[in-house]
């Protein structure tokens, strides 16, 4: 179902730029992050069964150090055509968020997604998908110059990888080895759509 003209104005303004087909696809940052930190606090009861304390320690005080900023200059380089902090629903929502927004299909490897082992640990004990888990401070790049990008992020100490690529088509695919699965609605778009919608019936 494709959005409305408003709603679509609404998801557009959220980004900066507009992805072209035949781009890369770039992460800066590991994702999860701030989701993982929640995690740990919410849940250091029960992670406390399967990590030590020593753990739990060293990576909330490691992770809160990975974030990267919003205040970079380099997020105004002239090569990225568009740009999209993540935030709420992770990586995935960004991802979808972008290629709405920008009328593109994706092709994307999750593999090649920069994610930390800590993450990836709480996310198993805890039975949650890294890849829909709040992802502050991570940021998702389109460009036509992904590898020279990622070189220059990586030289400024901000792990980065060219995770895939835009294309003129609708589909979005995402690759995990021989597995291959299409890119969903995040489920909170869809109740910032519902929001949105009954705002805008209700408003005189």
């Amino acid at each position: 179902m494709k959005l409305g003209q408003q709603a679509l104005e609404a998801l557009q303004a959220e980004i900066t730029g507009r992805l072209k087909p035949g781009e890369d696809l770039v992460v800066a940052g590991e994702i999860g992050i701030s989701g993982t930190l929640v995690l740990i606090s919410r849940e250091k009861e029960k992670l406390r069964k399967y990590f030590s304390e020593s753990f739990l320690y060293m990576s909330t005080d490691t992770l809160q150090k990975c974030k990267v900023s919003r205040e970079d200059d380099f997020w105004m380089d002239k090569r990225i055509s568009a740009l999209y902090f993540t935030e709420e629903g992770g990586i995935l929502s960004g991802l979808w968020k972008m290629a709405e927004a920008s009328g593109v299909g994706l092709d994307v490897d999750l593999r090649k997604i920069p994610i930390r082992q800590e993450t990836i640990e709480v996310c198993e004990r805890l039975d949650v998908d890294p890849y829909k888990l709040e992802s502050e401070g991570t940021v998702l790049l389109g460009t036509g110059q992904g590898d020279a990008l990622v070189r220059e992020l990586e030289a400024r100490g901000i792990h980065a990888a060219v995770i895939g690529h835009t294309d003129k088509g609708n589909d979005r695919l995402l690759h995990s080895g021989e597995i291959t699965r299409y890119l969903e609605r995040p489920r909170i778009c869809q109740q910032k759509l519902i929001t949105f919608y009954r705002k805008n019936l209700t408003d005189p």
